[in-house]
């Protein structure tokens, strides 16, 4: 990829707030240049997935047509090269996140793999009838049903902090919701369904104070924020590469290393072990013994292509220019006569949700996909926040670094069509 060359900021609505040529980075994302139902594609989807650029693409090609060998077993040089890559993308991860050691980067499927892997595996360490497991009512399902089933399997009680009208935490709860009996706090960074952000570092502090570990969800905020993990101070920390410009089926599980050597293994299989006999099998040393099989090698080595494509773009850039997308459609979007957004917390990133009082948000999607405008509808897989709010489903536009202000007034001019269409 060519050099993106920062260039001054100027008034939002007419050029970039964020000091990147935008231009240049479309043109790095093949996909964004073509048309869906005769007009210009409009995507406004990215809390679901994000695009590819190109290195990216690239990166999967070559690795299949040039490098492609299983890793860690083979002496030959392909196993050699495709080795030496993927953990060069483990030491990448490592600096994205600020970690400690490249040994408490662990590869998994995705951010749902590695709530499952910690959850998994703190029910085999043995939490009991006793303990609670605390989560927020804005959580994602997967930061829900694992944690539901760890309480099933061992009568452990789930404890949830409740919203505000707002669609924040009401931290005024926290004092009775987290105890001694907390063994984790297990909470979403940026909600997928508002795009509200936690105050994870206070929530962190208040919950290590109580003996408890804390598990963070950054599948919205890896790619948004600037993320580190030694002061969030958090335990654990995942994300989904498919989130932050990279291939689906990849993520990554952070954990500190203190806390991942306490824990057994969460799968059993190649790689992750030391040495087997039918009496005894040894784990393997940090990360591997949590890496069990033929990892997604190509994946893992296209993640780190992604990694690197933010970060030369600069990821405070990256926030500087989505929020004001979000502060520029949020403003536009309530100027529309019969919209209510869902959530309006006093710190937002990444995703503005709404409603037509009269319209179902599939309508308003259908008729959003007729003008070229792809956005999610729905409940976002986060049951609970409809259920609090009492709507059936929201129209949520989400946004990338790709994305533009012209965008957004397409978006606006759509709106105004499900207005004609259903005479409102």
């Amino acid at each position: 990829m060519k050099t993106l060359n920062p260039r001054v900021s100027g008034t939002h609505g007419e050029t970039i707030h964020a000091a990147f040529d935008l231009e240049k980075v479309r043109q790095e994302f093949p996909i964004l240049d073509q048309t869906v139902n005769d007009k210009p594609l409009v995507y406004l989807d990215n809390a679901a997935t994000t695009q590819k650029p190109r290195q990216v693409i690239q990166a999967i090609t070559e690795f299949y047509e040039t490098v492609n060998a299983n890793i860690h077993r083979g002496v030959h040089l392909l196993s050699q090269r495709a080795t030496d890559r993927y953990e060069r993308s483990r030491v990448l991860v490592q600096k994205f996140l600020n970690a400690r050691s490249s040994r408490e980067i662990i590869f998994v499927g995705g951010t749902t793999a590695g709530i499952n892997l910690v959850a998994e595996s703190l029910r085999r360490h043995g939490i009991s009838s006793g303990d609670e497991i605390l989560i927020s009512g804005m959580e994602h399902h997967s930061n829900i049903v694992p944690w539901q089933m760890v309480c099933e399997e061992t009568g452990a009680k789930l404890r949830v902090i409740p919203l505000t009208p707002k669609g924040e935490l009401d931290l005024d709860r926290l004092d009775n919701l987290l105890t001694t009996k907390t063994r984790i706090l297990s909470i979403v960074h940026i909600s997928n369904a508002l795009g509200t952000v936690s105050p994870v570092k206070e929530l962190v502090k208040a919950a290590h104070r109580k003996g408890a570990l804390v598990f963070v969800d950054g599948a919205q905020s890896a790619g948004h924020l600037k993320v580190d993990v030694q002061d969030l101070g958090c335990d654990f920390f995942a994300f989904s590469g498919h989130k932050i410009y990279g291939p689906t089926g990849i993520g990554v599980l952070f954990g500190k290393e203190e806390v991942l050597r306490e824990l057994p293994p969460y799968q059993g299989g190649g790689d992750m072990i030391e040495s087997v006999s039918f009496e005894k099998t040894t784990y393997n040393v940090l990360p591997y013994r949590f890496e069990a099989g033929t990892p997604n090698i190509c994946g893992v080595i296209a993640l780190g292509e992604a990694i690197k494509f933010v970060e030369q773009i600069g990821r405070e850039f990256i926030e500087a220019h989505e929020a004001m997308l979000l502060e520029y459609a949020t403003a536009a979007i309530q100027d529309v006569p019969g919209i209510r957004i869902i959530g309006n917390a006093s710190k937002k990133a990444g995703a503005v949700s709404f409603v037509f009082d009269e319209v179902h948000a599939h309508d308003v999607g259908t008729i959003l996909d007729q003008e070229g405008i792809a956005v999610r509808t729905g409940h976002h897989c986060a049951q609970p926040v409809m259920d609090y709010f009492g709507v059936p489903a929201t129209v949520r536009a989400s946004f990338g670094l790709y994305n533009k202000v012209s965008e957004v007034d397409a978006l606006i001019s759509a709106l105004h069509r499900v207005r004609e269409v259903f005479g409102l």
